[in-house]
């Protein structure tokens, strides 16, 4: 894999007069980020002066082809628009057609992210015979994995309809119709996705290699021969090579693999996203999902990963979605429910990008604990007014006393506030709210988004203290 680092630079040495070359990302059917100086770029002949007419204001930009046979260029965008052509004039010409103006969003993860309608999925199947919409537009990159960076990826530009909804991200598709439906403009959605792939394979490896932490977790992932399990691989083939490509944020859905040892996912997933962030050179927003509740084979394994995820929405500029009431089988690692997990991503990016005052994208979580003797007094913040209960009684919550041994608990709602206690816990010192694999909680905010999962103590966890 490493020589073809090398292949671009041989090829162009090798030739008096090398046609320019266009990475698979600027094609036909593209759409550029509105209102942005985007990055355009290619090969040639080193010397080879490339110029670039675009039709939205006929303006003329121009690159010279470095000594490593590569170009590059910006050019201001207008408003979200299309179709329009570019034009790429060098030994020979290339012209792009059918491209548009809008937004751009990258969809990374794994398989709960790559999931189309060929999973089975109801959701996707339903709006089928409705999904022809030249306003959307979708990009897959090619499942590939490499040890260094890489020049290019494969894929095509391709318009929405049935058939290539069918074959396309669930979660991004209708991520992106609601954008679409919202805003009114065309938008292109880019999955570079891999299902069983842990958040180590999207990190470059530098990045794990200088932390001990990192590297031990990352030393703990298993070979598969469906997908890799390398430090940096995926990020080197699938995301790389598209970082020059103008994007208007990410979205993120991908944890479950990591859960074989997630103590250290909070900061492997903020580092990942800080080197995307770098190799776009924006500080972009990220938006991503709460893993689901799963029968783990582990005790607690999918509640540390829950745990750290909630860590990681402390990092700037991003965004989780619970969606711990969208699951109804916890036997199934792949929740069907795709639609709502979109629309919740897409909430977020309406009200933080686009600026939605009335759109309500935050679940409540909890802000201060305060102990009164028998009773622990609970304080969350984002509950849209308030919380409620769907159902006559809280479930999923616990206490403790120093005995550390977990008891059900009782609950009452006051405003943004809950009084939790059990009789059988005379001292409480600790509560933990849906804190388990399979938890599923009924405690919401007026918003109706459900209340993170949450645990007062750092205990070393043991199944055995849940009585």
């Amino acid at each position: 894999m490493k020589r073809f680092c090398a292949f671009v630079v041989i090829m162009f040495f090798g030739s008096a007069k090398a046609n320019i070359i266009l990475p698979s990302i600027l094609n036909n059917n593209m759409v550029l980020q509105q209102r942005l100086a985007v990055t355009l770029w290619g090969w040639g002949n080193p010397g080879e002066v490339v110029k670039v007419t675009n039709t939205w204001n006929n303006a003329i930009d121009s690159a010279t082809t470095n000594a490593n046979a590569h170009w590059q260029l910006t050019i201001q965008t207008p408003a979200a628009g299309g179709p329009y052509q570019i034009n790429f004039k060098g030994y020979n010409s290339i012209t792009l057609t059918n491209v548009f103006i809008g937004e751009v969003w990258l969809c990374s993860g794994q398989s709960n992210m790559e999931m189309n309608e060929q999973w089975g999925l109801p959701d996707v199947k339903a709006v089928l015979p409705h999904a022809c919409n030249p306003n959307i537009r979708f990009f897959t990159v090619a499942k590939s994995a490499a040890n260094c960076p890489q020049q290019d990826v494969k894929g095509t530009w391709v318009s929405c309809d049935a058939a290539n909804l069918q074959t396309f991200s669930a979660a991004a598709y209708f991520f992106g119709k609601k954008l679409q439906d919202s805003l009114h403009v065309p938008i292109a959605l880019i999955n570079a996705s891999w299902g069983g792939t842990p958040a180590e394979v999207w990190t470059p490896d530098s990045i794990i290699r200088m932390d001990e932490e990192l590297l031990m977790a990352a030393k703990k992932q298993k070979p598969s021969k469906f997908w890799p399990h390398e430090p940096g691989v995926a990020f080197n083939a699938m995301i790389a090579p598209i970082a020059r490509f103008a994007i208007a944020g990410a979205i993120w859905y991908q944890g479950e693999t990591n859960t074989a040892y997630p103590y250290t996912y909070a900061k492997l997933f903020t580092e990942m996203m800080g080197t995307w962030r770098k190799a776009w050179k924006y500080n972009f927003p990220f938006y991503y999902v709460q893993i689901a509740p799963f029968a783990y084979g582990k005790p607690y394994a999918g509640a540390l990963l829950q745990e750290q995820q909630s860590k990681a929405a402390a990092y700037p500029n991003v965004g989780m979605v619970v969606i711990t009431d969208l699951v109804t089988d916890t036997s199934n690692i792949h929740p069907k429910n795709k639609h709502d997990v979109g629309d919740r991503l897409a909430n977020w990016a309406l009200a933080k990008n686009y600026e939605w005052k009335h759109i309500i994208c935050q679940s409540p979580h909890l802000k201060n604990v305060i102990i009164n003797s028998d009773k622990v007094l609970l304080s969350f913040e984002d509950t849209g007014g308030g919380l409620l209960i769907k159902g006559a009684n809280v479930q999923q919550i616990w206490v403790a006393g120093a005995d550390k041994v977990f008891y059900p608990a009782a609950a009452n709602i006051e405003g943004n506030q809950l009084m939790v206690w059990s009789s059988k816990v005379q001292h409480p010192i600790a509560v933990r709210y849906a804190f388990g694999n399979t938890a599923i909680g009924n405690l919401f905010g007026s918003n109706h988004l459900p209340v993170i999962a949450f645990r007062t103590d750092n205990w070393k966890l043991n199944a055995a203290n849940n009585k």
